[in-house]
């Protein structure tokens, strides 16, 4: 069943529970290190037919439920007048972070379909390549975009970031009204390209307590999801470190809510409410365990899910590096035999 995937998304009976993994295609591949012997990650990006390739690679290898798109979420900060490399052992590095309201003001809005006319173009190529199998997209939500654009990388403590919104919490919200306007932009345009789902990444926002994400992040994802809806595609709202925010997310929108390996799949689902999706949550290092302990953790994860509808299977993050190909297959391969519909 090709479109089980998107069944599952929207609560639908499936004949078995659809998987997929976030980084699916990455550094654990060896046909991806090939490549990256030869390109860097933002020429992979920007250049179609090898974003093609990469995300083909692990449809080849697994027999995963959906591909998704090979990207980063830091694409959209070009084209706005920020200026970001990937550095060896540092990961992004923005070369002119913002710091006050007057390098927000300089912000440049842009057309996605024109400065990100590459992205589109490696989706409507996928659409012809993936033979039915559904192509999900995505972006950064405003906070984690937010948060790289401010710290210029990675942070540990988000400190510039806090300051910002403590101090400044006018030039915060016309910084996250904007980044907002440009992912619903560059998602609808994703959809329009062919993308089938969107997952809306909030990789950082688990820094912050429920108070203020309700005050100072929650309006401008309810705002992004409001002009997501009417496109018609399954939503999927992923958060790391987020379960103190469960209930916020779902009131921010998304047809599913991701969730990470930190609160048990069970327990969460109960906190969202069973009219929810979802997706995971299996903790990544698990899939460098040996392969008896490994498939215990994917059956407790299934255990947990009690073949609901609404449970599509996936990490609770990215796979590893050093994750052997053998064991994200061995997974896709348990699920799939353990849920098995009659």
């Amino acid at each position: 069943m090709r479109d089980r995937f998107l069944r599952a998304c929207r609560r639908e009976p499936v004949d078995r529970t659809p998987v997929w993994f976030m980084r699916q295609a990455g550094r654990y591949m060896p046909e991806y290190r090939a490549l990256r012997e030869k390109h860097g990650l933002l020429e992979l990006c920007r250049t179609p037919e090898l974003a093609v390739e990469v995300t083909l690679q692990p449809v080849r290898a697994l027999e995963v439920d959906a591909a998704i798109l090979f990207s980063d979420l830091l694409l959209p900060l070009g084209p706005l007048g920020l200026r970001f490399d990937f550095h060896s052992g540092e990961g992004p590095v923005v070369e002119n972070p913002l710091r006050d309201a007057a390098d927000v003001a300089a912000l440049r809005p842009f057309e996605p379909r024109e400065a990100l006319g590459y992205v589109m173009e490696a989706v409507r190529t996928l659409r012809g390549e993936l033979a039915g199998l559904p192509l999900i997209g995505f972006a950064g939500a405003p906070f984690t975009l937010a948060s790289y654009a401010i710290e210029g990388g990675h942070s540990a403590s988000f400190a510039r970031t806090k300051a910002m919104m403590y101090g400044d919490t006018a030039t915060w919200h016309r910084l996250c009204a904007l980044l907002a306007d440009v992912c619903a932009e560059h998602l609808r345009a994703q959809v329009e390209a062919g993308a089938e789902a969107l997952q809306v990444f909030d990789s950082w926002v688990g820094a912050l307590d429920a108070a203020d994400y309700e005050e100072l992040v929650r309006p401008h994802v309810a705002g992004l999801f409001a002009r997501l809806r009417p496109l018609g595609v399954p939503l999927i709202h992923f958060a790391t470190g987020a379960s103190h925010l469960l209930t916020s997310l779902r009131r921010a929108g998304g047809d599913v809510i991701g969730l990470d390996w930190r609160q048990p799949l069970d327990e969460a689902w109960a906190l969202l409410g069973q009219d929810t999706a979802v997706q995971g949550n299996l903790d990544p290092t698990a899939l460098l365990a040996p392969t008896a302990r490994l498939l215990r953790r994917v059956d407790d994860v299934l255990r947990r899910a009690g073949n609901r509808p609404g449970h599509v299977f996936n990490l609770g993050h990215g796979v590893l590096p050093p994750t052997p190909v053998e064991s994200v297959r061995a997974v896709v391969e348990r699920v799939h035999a353990a849920t098995a519909r009659q």
